[in-house]
């Protein structure tokens, strides 16, 4: 049974995936290479459990029990003892492959190494550990505490072993999980980011104002928030990423990122997270 786990990356992805662990009693070692984004994150945690207790959803009493589970650190070496580690670091495949690197270094031999990358195949993040059989894709929804669903992603020489401890892991966390094979984007973003990588074209072309876009896709096909708007909380950077991924995997000109995302990203319009996407949050 999974007991102990380091989760890399202390951003709203990180962040998320180590409080939902920790309210399922499990230990969690929270890393990052930043303090200050280290104590934003544990702030953030607190503050999340405070809101669901307002809700009815948390008991008051459980608050300190779920942030004791969860121990933050600048150190990989505080990892070594963990049954799992979690990566969900920037989508960049460089920094990733250098941490699975590290991280078979550092922990023990029996040790399951996972990602929440949301688009690179498994099979080569696998390949540069001495432990291929034991890396697997968990790709997370955002925000992680609300959103039910895990993406699981079994690379080319993954165990059965390892898949059924992540699946009874997943069933743990009161998520539910569906199955990918290890092809670019795998299930929800080689739908989703296509979409928005449309939606960014019909605004380029002139067919319509980011306003009416959102508006037709979110009365006409019923979605939450349209799909500029939804851009613009991903981070137009990571779409931007994830269609480049996707372009170079299957070299299909379908998925040619459009010439406004790559754009807006050079001038540092990356969505909400920076003041200016699609639409203006300054």
């Amino acid at each position: 049974m999974i007991k102990k786990v380091g989760v890399l990356g202390a951003g709203q992805m990180g962040s998320g995936i180590a409080q939902v662990l920790a309210q399922r009693e499990t230990e969690v070692y929270l890393y990052d290479i930043a303090e200050a984004q280290l104590s934003k994150a544990h702030a953030g945690i607190a503050k999340n459990l405070e809101r669901q207790v307002q809700k009815g959803q948390l008991d008051a009493a459980s608050v300190s029990q779920v942030m004791g589970m969860i121990r933050t650190t600048r150190s990989l070496n505080d990892l070594a003892g963990c049954d799992l580690a979690i990566e969900a670091v920037t989508e960049k495949e460089a920094l990733k492959l250098e941490i699975f690197k590290k991280l078979d270094e550092t922990l023990k031999p029996e040790a399951i190494l996972a990602s929440n990358t949301s688009s690179i195949p498994i099979t080569r993040i696998a390949a540069v550990t001495g432990r291929p059989d034991r890396v697997i894709g968990m790709h997370f929804m955002n925000p992680v505490p609300v959103m039910k669903l895990v993406e699981v992603i079994r690379g080319l020489a993954t165990s059965e072993e390892t898949f059924q401890a992540i699946s009874q892991l997943v069933t743990r966390l009161d998520k539910e999980m569906a199955v990918s094979a290890d092809y670019p984007g795998f299930i929800v973003n080689r739908i989703l980011i296509p979409m928005i990588n449309e939606a960014a074209f019909a605004l380029f072309e002139g067919i319509a104002t980011a306003e009416d876009i959102d508006k037709a896709m979110k009365l006409g096909t019923n979605q939450p928030m349209g799909p500029l708007t939804l851009a613009d909380f991903i981070g137009l950077d990571t779409c931007l990423a994830i269609m480049e991924v996707l372009y170079q995997g299957f070299k299909d000109p379908k998925y040619r990122p459009c010439p406004l995302l790559a754009k807006m990203v050079e001038a540092g319009y990356l969505g909400k997270k920076s003041g200016r996407g699609f639409y203006n949050y300054a």
